[in-house]
């Protein structure tokens, strides 16, 4: 005797809020609609004890685009890009990886969970055996059409790293990062002009003295940030990177990254200023959380976040970001004249005093090629004669 048929759960009811071109009876198990805003396909799943939900794919969804996730989530979640990147950043060779690089590849995959596709799931929630060099590439020229080259780039790398470990381990059989084009980015080599520095600087002076939650508020530290950059010819890391340790008699020991020598620039008055400047509000910050002092000066950085530890790049990003928006809506610069961190370095090689030799030893750099990207100014000579 044959065992009898499966019992099936209760029949779903029909649901007039689910778009027309969705026909209900065929509808996957597990799968519901949210007609709240602008619509929204989601499953529920078991969290230990509790039941959660997860929206899966936008209004837009179709019948099929439905039933490829609602396979995807039934079938283990170890075939998907996330559970690939879970295990990439869990690996050995990840930790030991730099900390730069470590950041780099946990943007673009910030990127990814918040890139969605068509049908409104996240790229990285995608079965990573399905995508293909088409998908990878669809995907970077429409990051990069945003307005967004670089960003698209580094999805492109992160995307190559981890198949290529994933391969490596047998989780992947192929890498559809490989052959990919990458997208062009812009060669900018901006020079903000001194007047447009100087009331920048001035701004975020201002602005940093009154409460860090008040509209249009600047972060207090970034006046003094901006004028040891420009001063000291720093790159936005080589001055997250400062400590007490770096400030002997002489003036300020450099760090600098990507093969540049080390120099020692000399105190001025509007360097020491910035200085003490720093370190004023540093201490205001530890002693507001109840944090005691280090000992060894080493540890003690110049700049540290709201929550007293040294401050990092994306916080770093995240308040240049604010206060320039905050300077173009208090009209002390146009759109056209905002500028970036790393202008800073440029405009400070730009007005060292001196010729080609001067300059390249106030900045570090072991080539005349590197210099020729941060040295803008026009030299002046004479009219030939005979």
């Amino acid at each position: 005797m044959s065992p009898p048929p499966a019992k099936r759960g209760r029949k779903r009811g029909h649901n007039p809020n689910v778009p027309r071109h969705i026909d209900q009876a065929k509808l996957p198990d597990n799968v519901y609609y949210d007609q709240r805003g602008r619509g929204s396909w989601y499953t529920l799943y078991q969290d230990g004890d509790k039941r959660r939900r997860k929206n899966i794919a936008s209004a837009r969804a179709t019948l099929a685009e439905l039933h490829h996730i609602a396979q995807d989530l039934h079938a283990s979640d170890r075939h998907s890009l996330r559970w690939l990147s879970d295990q990439f950043h869990a690996s050995d060779q990840f930790t030991r990886l730099a900390s730069k690089t470590q950041e780099s590849y946990g943007y673009a995959r910030l990127v990814l969970e918040r890139t969605s596709t068509r049908a409104g799931s996240a790229v990285i929630d995608l079965n990573r055996h399905r995508i293909t060099p088409a998908i990878v590439q669809r995907l970077v020229d429409r990051i990069a059409q945003a307005g967004t080259p670089a960003k698209a780039n580094h999805v492109v790398a992160y995307l190559r790293r981890i198949y290529r470990w994933g391969m490596n381990r047998g989780h992947c059989t192929a890498n559809p990062a490989w052959t990919i084009e990458p997208a062009k980015e812009r060669g900018r080599h901006r020079l903000p002009e001194r007047h447009i520095l100087a009331r920048v600087t001035q701004f975020c002076q201002e602005r940093g003295q009154g409460s860090t939650t008040a509209p249009g508020a600047v972060a207090p530290y970034l006046w003094a940030l901006i004028e040891i950059a420009y001063l000291c010819r720093l790159r936005a890391v080589e001055v997250l990177t400062l400590t007490e340790v770096n400030a002997i008699d002489a003036g300020i020991r450099t760090n600098r990254r990507k093969g540049s020598r080390d120099n020692l620039v000399r105190w001025n008055e509007r360097l020491r200023n910035a200085w003490q400047a720093a370190i004023a509000v540093r201490n205001a910050r530890w002693k507001k959380k109840g944090r005691a002092v280090p000992l060894d000066p080493a540890r003690r950085p110049l700049f540290v976040g709201t929550g007293g530890d040294a401050l990092t790049r994306h916080g770093l990003d995240s308040a240049w970001y604010r206060m320039m928006l905050a300077a173009v809506d208090a009209e002390v610069i146009t759109q056209e004249e905002k500028f970036g961190l790393h202008d800073l370095k440029r405009r400070g090689i730009t007005d060292t005093e001196g010729n080609r030799h001067d300059k390249q030893e106030a900045s570090g750099h072991r080539s005349e090629r590197m210099l020729d990207v941060y040295d803008l100014s026009v030299p002046e000579v004479d009219p030939s004669s005979r």
